[in-house]
């Protein structure tokens, strides 16, 4: 069951400029009296892990971006069986302005925050608002990379690299929320459980735990309580990861 918010501490803000995602989220290019019209249609709503936030065929009422917390993409066929096709961090964007009815189910696998934009007036300000249409446009090829890279982790890489891969862009993208030096160690939340994370890369519970151990032993990564890793060389994990270049680390 999700939950609305009357009122958000201050880590997330009731002001779009002092959001911790602002200038990665689709608001990143606007300026004042934009983000004072987006606060007029903006709304923040709470999800536990395992709630549905979108259900395919739903009629899209809202579009939004993810403040906090971690979604799953998915797609179920017809005989039951379902695939998850991506994950939402924070700062990724949550429907498609110009659609009415959603292609894809969302569903919180931590606890999530979610700020909900009314569809319609989203849409009629996307269309009147160069800055919100750029950002906008940088966000879907953005997306279009990472549905490119998924493709690559689930057709042919290992299980070790599927594992590093998966590591490296949970990383990559909390660290890109601060500023981060890649030649420094890199420290992380695994918001992700390892049940999670063997369904997201269609891998066997064990497979997941051997292979996460299985790094942590060669030094690849340290493991900090049960969810932080650390990554003492970037290049390193890079490496594990069996991409060929740098991986596109976002600055």
């Amino acid at each position: 069951m999700n939950m609305n918010i009357p009122a958000l501490n201050t880590k997330i803000g009731d002001k779009c400029a002092d959001c911790p995602i602002h200038h990665r989220a689709v608001c990143a290019y606007c300026e004042k009296s934009e983000l004072m019209l987006l606060e007029t249609m903006k709304s923040y709503s709470s999800y536990a892990a395992g709630d549905t936030i979108i259900m395919a065929g739903d009629n899209m009422k809202f579009v939004g971006s993810v403040v906090t917390g971690v979604a799953s993409l998915s797609q179920t066929m017809e005989d039951g069986r379902r695939q998850m096709v991506g994950l939402l961090l924070p700062s990724d964007f949550v429907g498609r302005p110009g659609r009415e009815f959603a292609s894809f189910d969302v569903v919180a696998t931590t606890p999530v925050t979610l700020c909900k934009f009314e569809r319609i007036p989203f849409e009629k300000m996307l269309k009147s608002t160069p800055q919100l249409r750029e950002r906008m446009l940088e966000m879907v090829l953005d997306e279009l990379d990472a549905a490119r890279e998924w493709m690559l982790l689930l057709g042919r890489k290992t299980a070790r690299e599927k594992i590093a891969s998966l590591l490296m862009i949970i990383g990559k993208r909390q660290n890109s929320l601060s500023p981060f030096d890649i030649n420094t160690s890199m420290k992380f939340e695994l918001s992700l459980t390892r049940e999670a994370m063997a369904d997201y890369l269609g891998l066997t519970l064990e497979t997941v735990s051997r292979q996460i151990n299985a790094l942590k032993k060669d030094g690849v990564i340290e493991l900090e309580k049960k969810r932080h890793v650390i990554v003492k060389n970037f290049n390193r994990l890079l490496d594990e990861t069996g991409d060929d270049g740098d991986g596109g680390y976002v600055t």
